[in-house]
């Protein structure tokens, strides 16, 4: 079974969105392990909504942090402190999607980030948007990840912008699972649209 992490090269480039695609391309359970602020409408919430299958399982955050701020000074704010070791990867016999918070190194510790929370047996799904400075962010992301021998792939959000994509292409050589545009909305039928079209890339190697 894929353990497929989601993360992104800053934060509100599309994660949610992205996992939400993935989630319905592999009929996949998904799990945020620590999300912070908007606990009303938090991401599994929105992932949950735009999902069409009845397979998907939704599992609970390890932290569910009320300030909308990086996790180790949300921690803070509600008196607690994430430890790795509170962390528990839910038991599920089928695929799993797991979405980080922010980019690779968000701290929800004084000494531990996001990246300590991929497993080696975890594939890497960066989502990459274009603006000033994107190019700088995924490179970063994506070498880091595959320094420590993580087996990376894209996605693209947003409107293309070539001469970005060409140079992260030519300089990281990953493979593209696809684009996801700039639409105006995501519901359902959105989602399920492309989860069909990621589907091959998604269950390739």
């Amino acid at each position: 079974m894929k353990k497929l992490f989601i993360t992104g090269i800053s934060t509100d480039v599309g994660k949610t969105i992205a996992s939400a695609i993935i989630t319905e391309a592999l009929e996949a359970d998904y799990w945020k392990p620590i999300q912070a602020g908007d606990l009303d409408n938090c991401d599994t919430k929105k992932v949950q909504r735009l999902v069409s299958n009845s397979k998907s399982k939704f599992f609970d955050n390890s932290f569910a942090l009320n300030t909308p701020m990086s996790p180790h000074a949300a921690a803070k704010i509600d008196g607690l402190k994430i430890n790795l070791s509170d962390i528990s990867e839910p038991k599920t016999k089928n695929h799993l999607v797991i979405e980080g918070a922010g980019g690779l190194l968000v701290p929800f510790n004084e000494k531990q980030t996001i990246l300590d929370l991929i497993q080696p047996d975890y594939k890497v799904i960066v989502v990459s948007r274009h603006y000033l400075g994107s190019i700088n962010h995924t490179l970063l992301t994506v070498n880091l990840l595959k320094e420590k021998g993580f087996d990376v792939s894209i996605i693209y959000s947003g409107d293309k912008h070539e001469t970005t994509e060409d140079i992260i292409q030519k300089m990281t050589g990953v493979k593209v699972i696809g684009r996801i545009a700039e639409e105006p909305y995501f519901d359902k039928n959105v989602v399920k649209e492309y989860a069909n079209q990621f589907k091959v890339q998604l269950n390739n190697p």
